[in-house]
């Protein structure tokens, strides 16, 4: 039994890591590249609508989750035939606490002054306040990409190394 749980908590830890980081490659390859034809009026009510919405159940289950089951799962595999995977565990883990560390430090600052900056239609100089967003902000999302997608890495070579211990 023992070895079940640690096996699903490593399959829950690597794949709500692996949410997170197609959520931030998305926003690399498809909706910022979309969002760069925008007008600078449309770009910002689409950034802040899309700040808004994405404080909901399921991004917080899979942000926080991501860390919380990485973490979990270090613990289980501390000793006995899961101790092999424990490296990748841990590197998974760091390298999603670093893509925390970005989104907080960086991206939440950039959206919060985004959101600061009023509706669309009332800001004064809408190209003055997404060329202070944008171009800080793709370039921390790639970044969080980078190291998120990294994680994901980690966790699912952890996984082999964790199936190749148990079957031996």
């Amino acid at each position: 039994m023992d070895g079940d749980l640690r096996s699903l908590v490593l399959l829950a830890a690597t794949l709500t890591t692996g949410l997170m980081a197609g959520l931030y490659f998305a926003f690399s390859v498809a909706v910022m590249p979309g969002l760069r034809q925008a007008g600078d009026r449309s770009f910002i009510e689409t950034m802040q609508r899309v700040n808004v919405a994405v404080l909901n159940g399921w991004f917080t289950l899979a942000f926080g989750g991501a860390l919380v089951l990485g973490v979990l799962a270090a613990v289980l595999h501390r000793g006995g035939d899961g101790r092999s995977a424990l490296p990748w565990i841990i590197a998974g883990v760091v390298l999603y606490a670093v893509s925390l560390v970005i989104t907080m430090g960086f991206s939440v600052p950039l959206n919060n002054r985004l959101a600061d900056a009023g509706a669309p239609g009332h800001v004064h100089d809408p190209a003055a306040v997404r060329a202070q967003f944008e171009a800080t902000w793709v370039h921390w999302n790639l970044a969080r990409t980078l190291v998120t997608s990294g994680a994901l890495g980690c966790l699912a070579w952890a996984m082999r190394v964790a199936g190749a211990a148990g079957r031996a």
